[in-house]
């Protein structure tokens, strides 16, 4: 079966999808180790949830091991509830091993001693019978509203939650594949793989130096994202990485709440806060500098413009940094048809940017509550050594 190849927005942020999360070299993917144990703990969590249990030898010595899942917020859209996981029931988890911690893993599947079978990437909702059951595609679809499109000032209707469709593995374990939106999950079989054009991720060969976001960096901008290391990004510290990346990234629930004088954006992982100041025609002097900038808007039709200015050092998108001298501009537009609401974005920054970062995303009438939930990161630990203390 051909498939069409995944937009190019999306074939160019799939590298960076596992670099945001791991580094891309701290799970081995090519192997699978099986544990049969019991369930002592799980951790809902962002941006990484866990999994608890212990294993006991033929001896009967008992070793205490964890296997890292999706965030919280992705396995609430997912169906997946601290319920599915009652603490001293026997399971077999098939999971794929940590390079350097013998007594973590990220899982795969996890296997109730009913036979209830549950894999990494699956979706799913109550059996009639019991326990649950998959689902080949999003659990449910968004509810429906009488929601009007425009307010009563005339001005499109931006309000509510909003979430943008979850990218899943074509496998649901987690293994082989690759990346797709899950509403066209099923023209897949588990064992596809999609088409991927990476002509935008050419790395420096025959001349060309990689690009982001459609611009090559600068001498600053190569050595600093030379210089990357994943203990720098902000995800791994409970912070958003930046204002353009974390608003789709990893299939958050946003919230946007409009006024006639502001527009507030409230981010579904880690509840970064934004104010679109309206009734502003410039950036006022001598900001403050914060991680979401000063922004200020403006209707031009049924597009709302923001101008946002005033950040804070950080990252864009890592392993791309920004500096106090970023300047960002998005424009969102609701499609009332399909309830979607469009946002394309440029960013400048000439400290790290030869030229304009450009992207877009779509989020959709949401299809759970917004919840951005606790966030604990443990990325870190090796938890072979702290069974050891």
């Amino acid at each position: 079966m051909k498939h069409a190849a995944i937009p190019l927005f999306l074939a160019t942020l799939l590298p960076q999808l596992a670099l945001a999360h791991h580094g891309g070299a701290e799970y081995d993917m090519k192997k699978t180790i099986v544990y049969h144990g019991k369930l002592t703990h799980v951790d809902m969590i962002n941006p990484h949830s866990w999994l608890y249990f212990d294993v006991t030898d033929q001896n009967g010595k008992v070793s205490h091991h964890r296997c890292e899942m999706r965030s919280v917020h992705v396995l609430r859209r997912s169906g997946w509830t601290k319920e599915n996981f009652p603490v001293g029931q026997q399971v077999t988890i098939e999971a794929a091993p940590n390079r350097t911690d013998p007594d973590s893993c990220y899982l795969e599947t996890i296997v109730a001693a009913d036979g209830t079978r549950m894999d990494r990437y699956g979706q799913y909702v109550k059996a009639p019978q019991g326990g649950v059951q998959e689902v080949r595609g999003p659990i449910e679809a968004p509810p429906k509203t009488n929601r009007p499109a425009r307010l009563p000032s005339g001005e499109p209707n931006l309000a509510g939650d909003w979430a943008p469709v979850q990218l899943v593995m074509v496998n649901p374990r987690g293994t082989g594949g690759g990346l797709v939106p899950l509403d066209k999950l099923n023209s897949y079989k588990p064992g596809d793989r999609p088409a991927v054009s990476f002509a935008a991720l050419t790395r420096a060969q025959n001349g060309q130096a990689r690009q982001y976001g459609g611009t090559e960096l600068t001498p600053a901008g190569e050595k600093a994202a030379k210089e990357f290391k994943r203990e720098d990004n902000p995800r791994f510290h409970c912070e958003t990485t930046s204002i353009l990346f974390d608003w789709t990234f990893d299939g958050p629930v946003d919230r946007i709440t409009q006024s006639k004088d502001t527009i507030t954006l409230q981010y579904g992982q880690f509840g970064l806060k934004r104010t679109i100041h309206m009734n502003m025609k410039e950036h006022p002097h001598n900001l403050k500098l914060t991680r979401t900038g000063h922004s200020i808007g403006h209707w031009e039709g049924d597009t709302l413009v923001v101008d946002t200015v005033g950040f804070l050092p950080g990252f864009l998108n890592p392993p791309v940094r920004n500096s106090n001298r970023l300047h960002t501009v998005e424009r969102f537009t609701l499609d009332p048809q399909k309830m979607a609401i469009t946002r394309s974005y440029t960013a400048e920054d000439p400290v790290y940017l030869k030229g304009k970062y450009t992207g877009s995303d779509t989020i959709l009438v949401a299809d759970a509550p917004f919840n951005p939930g606790a966030c604990k990161e443990l990325n870190f630990i090796d938890y072979s050594k702290v069974q050891k203390r």
